[in-house]
């Protein structure tokens, strides 16, 4: 296990680095459009080459990515072009929103994935067609119009939950979950749907095998089997598609802050592009690839745990 956990980690760190540095390149490519940023539209040329030469824009790219990679292992990520705080700060306070929204949304989308996945491939007929019928609707539908649906209709008609809005759960751990509870389910719904029919194909799966027949033709109740055996042989898929919807929820979450008025990363992301904060947009970049490539890892573990043979 350890040896597979180093490979994993390894691929991890080269991955960061690659998607930093073609990252990097991307946006530094001009350091005299950076500098003029920094200085206004209105600066003259001799200032903006000026203050790139002070920067060290005119370096080639190569010595500035492993300046600012080096910073990066120091914990600087440099200071926002718009309000001159540390992009560190700017993050940390930002983080938490974000982690909150999508790290309950994959708990919700575990726990509700797997029972409906597993019921489904358990009962079979009419309840297997409408909860797959339920799957290609939750699939299909855009998060921001289930996000306006539930506002409309537990927010603004049954005035049971906040429309917008964030409390931490340093104030209030009531208010911090109420404020979560639309924004969470609005994600939800369409990993739901994915992900449970990946789990019922692969109980289905499952199921066909030889060794399930053995465990039958042994007196052993088909209840029985289905938990205790074909749920956990069926569990790498699952978490594979798990490990994918977390990339989704993260693109996914943009969209729900804007629509939840949620301070995370999301919005973050919008307010650095229109403008133009490179130093926050690249450290926002560094943090959702950290964030992927351990989100992945841990799955991969979870695989590895569940079926030994995945290690190789």
């Amino acid at each position: 296990m350890l040896v597979f956990l180093a490979r994993r980690v390894v691929a991890g760190v080269v991955l960061i680095i690659a998607v930093s540095a073609v990252t990097f390149t991307l946006i530094y490519s001009d350091g005299e459009r950076i500098a003029r940023l920094i200085l206004g539209p209105d600066a003259d040329q001799a200032a903006v080459v000026q203050r790139a030469q002070e920067l060290g824009l005119n370096e080639p790219l190569v010595v500035q990515f492993f300046v600012w990679f080096g910073k990066v292992l120091n914990g600087d990520l440099g200071r926002s072009l718009s309000d001159h705080r540390p992009v560190l700060e700017t993050l940390t306070s930002r983080v938490p929103v974000t982690l909150a929204l999508v790290g309950l949304t994959l708990l919700v989308t575990l726990i509700f994935a797997v029972v409906i996945g597993l019921y489904s491939a358990y009962k079979g007929g009419w309840v297997d067609s409408g909860l797959r019928t339920f799957g290609v609707f939750g699939f299909a539908t855009p998060h921001f119009l289930i996000a306006i649906g539930l506002v409309v209709l537990f927010a603004l008609n049954l005035k049971l939950l906040p429309a917008t809005g964030y409390i931490p759960p340093t104030k209030s751990l009531g208010g911090w979950t109420l404020s979560l509870v639309l924004p969470v389910t609005a994600l939800a719904v369409g990993t739901i749907a994915s992900a449970s029919q990946q789990v019922r194909g692969a109980v289905l799966d499952v199921m066909k095998q030889d060794y399930i027949r053995t465990l039958r033709s042994r007196g052993i109740p088909l209840r029985a089997v289905y938990l205790r055996h074909a749920l956990k042989n069926a569990s790498a898929p699952g978490l594979t598609t798990l490990g994918m919807q977390f990339v989704g929820l993260l693109g996914g979450a943009v969209v729900i802050e804007q629509v939840f008025a949620l301070p995370g990363i999301g919005s973050l992301v919008i307010a650095s592009a229109l403008k133009s904060d490179i130093p926050v947009i690249m450290g926002t970049v560094l943090f959702l690839v950290v964030v992927v490539v351990v989100v992945n890892i841990v799955v991969d573990l979870a695989i590895a745990w569940a079926n030994p043979r995945s290690r190789n």
